[in-house]
């Protein structure tokens, strides 16, 4: 008991000085922006993920107008726009001063499901049909790309979380058990971990990912990159894990837990495995990013997530193509995204670290 108090109090010192470092604070803030606009794209975003007007493709960011034709000020509204081609065969986007459409909150538009069971057709903003508001511009197919990167980062932010979850659940239990025994166990685990390890990450997650059927829909090949992205994370957190019990299995409490009969399990769930939560804590936000990574990079080449279901990947795809990029810049803004979200987790992951090291060092000085 009182070596469980001792952990929750080292936990809840360090959460403390967490909260006095403000750059880390402004990351993790930006980090709970991100998840809550993920959890909420539905209604957040003025048109669902596969909304799309084929005559708008690759129309620039929409132009809101703050004032009237007078120059006084007024509800913001954008004008319809309509294209031509230029002498290149590209299309040059003007606005149709005529159709003036405004802005509105709580507008009616595509009809959905708000988190997923209530049925509704209300956006928290837009404007009227058959206007279109394009604020980050529109993709090859004339979908609205701010619309789809908010449904992009319920795929792309959810893989990490639940991945690192199911690594992180295997690592410990798989490196608990290994420190835990020792001899003949340890050493066939730990071979077993170093051959996963010998083989390069990307390498390996492409030939997992080779075994996937193609007939497999995306929900399906949603969950396949999650077991295969948490197959390949597990590893090397459980040799860390196993190492720390190792030096935790001799320790008073655990010998105290073995005289009252408790079976090996219960020990190393309760009486090893909190103790390294302040390791666990700090690798989990520092591998999060690893797996969003992972699953941008295989949707970027076309073995992820699939068109129309959007993920910040997937919705790069167009950038491959140079001349997309400098004629339609606007397609770069997932990758802004990914880089955010990857600096974040870090600058998180770094804080925690350093909030979490004094203790860890404090309570090696006393253990030696």
């Amino acid at each position: 008991m009182g070596n469980n108090s001792k952990s929750k109090n080292q936990t809840a010192l360090a959460f403390a000085a967490f909260k006095q470092n403000k750059f880390g604070v402004f990351c993790l803030s930006i980090l709970c922006l991100l998840y809550f606009t993920a959890v909420f794209a539905d209604f957040i975003s003025p048109y669902t993920y596969d909304s799309e007007v084929r005559s708008h493709s690759y129309a620039p960011p929409s132009k809101i107008h703050f004032k009237d034709a007078y120059g006084n000020l007024t509800w913001p509204y954008v004008y319809g726009i309509s294209f031509t081609f230029d002498e290149y065969h590209k299309r040059v986007y003007t606005e149709v001063v005529n159709e003036k459409y405004h802005f509105g909150f709580f507008v009616k538009g595509d009809k959905y499901k708000f988190l997923g069971i209530i049925p509704t057709d209300r956006h928290l903003f837009g404007v009227e049909a058959p206007g279109r508001v394009y604020l980050w511009g529109a993709d090859s197919r004339g979908r609205d790309l701010f619309s789809r990167i908010l449904y992009g980062a319920r795929v792309s932010l959810s893989i990490g979380l639940i991945g690192v979850s199911i690594s992180f659940t295997l690592g410990l239990l798989v490196g608990g058990i290994s420190g835990y025994y020792g001899g003949r166990v340890d050493s066939i685990i730990m071979r077993g971990c170093e051959m996963f390890m010998m083989i390069p990450g990307f390498y390996l997650m492409l030939a997992l990912r080779s075994a996937v059927p193609d007939s497999f829909n995306s929900f399906q090949i949603y969950l396949a990159i999650v077991v295969i992205l948490s197959f390949i994370g597990w590893a090397g957190l459980a040799r860390i894990i196993r190492g720390m019990a190792i030096s935790l299995r001799q320790r008073e409490y655990v010998l105290a837990a073995k005289t009252l009969g408790l079976s090996d399990l219960k020990i190393i769930i309760r009486h090893i495995l909190p103790h390294t939560l302040s390791y666990s804590i700090v690798a989990i936000m520092l591998s999060i990013p690893g797996y969003i990574l992972g699953e941008a990079a295989l949707s970027l080449i076309g073995l992820g997530i699939q068109d129309p279901i959007a993920s910040w990947g997937n919705l790069l795809t167009d950038a491959m193509a140079i001349a997309h990029i400098k004629l339609h810049p606007w397609i770069l803004i997932p990758g802004f995204f990914i880089f955010i979200t990857v600096i974040c987790f870090n600058v998180v992951g770094d804080v925690l670290r350093d909030c979490f090291d004094p203790l860890l060092k404090g309570e090696g000085e006393a253990n030696a």
